[in-house]
């Protein structure tokens, strides 16, 4: 267990009751615990929510170097688009059905637009067309 908190920076909260710990901590620590048994497949719901944008930004960046290194798959429900990384599969999904699946590139460049922020609105009837 002290390998992975030290890789989400929690190492020096080793020993600390999980019920002192704030929200964001308590994310990371449910990440960490999820990770001992080196899974093939991790669920994540929302992983980075009650995270400072630093904290959230490191663990997206840990969460996909894992998935490079080690293999594993990562099953991740989001709306924040700048988790997802070039290259990462993605399915948009909007009252209950798919709307598009493939490379973030692909779906950027099927929906004629610019960011996958701006692809997801197309895609799901929110898109006005007027900024980026």
């Amino acid at each position: 267990m002290a390998v992975e908190l030290e890789r989400i920076g929690m190492a020096g909260r080793q020993g600390e009751q999980v019920r002192a710990l704030n929200g964001g901590h308590r994310r990371r620590l449910e990440i960490a615990r999820a990770l001992l048994t080196e899974p093939s497949l991790l669920l994540l719901d929302e992983p980075t929510v009650g995270l400072d944008q630093p904290t959230r930004r490191a663990l997206v960046a840990y969460l996909h170097q894992l998935a490079r290194e080690r293999g594993l798959a990562l099953l991740w429900a989001t709306h924040l688009f700048d988790e997802a990384e070039p290259g990462d599969t993605i399915v948009v999904l909007a009252k209950g059905s798919v709307r598009m699946a493939g490379r973030c590139e692909e779906v950027i460049s099927a929906t004629g637009t610019v960011s996958l922020e701006q692809a997801f609105a197309k895609l799901t009837g929110e898109f006005d067309g007027a900024t980026g």
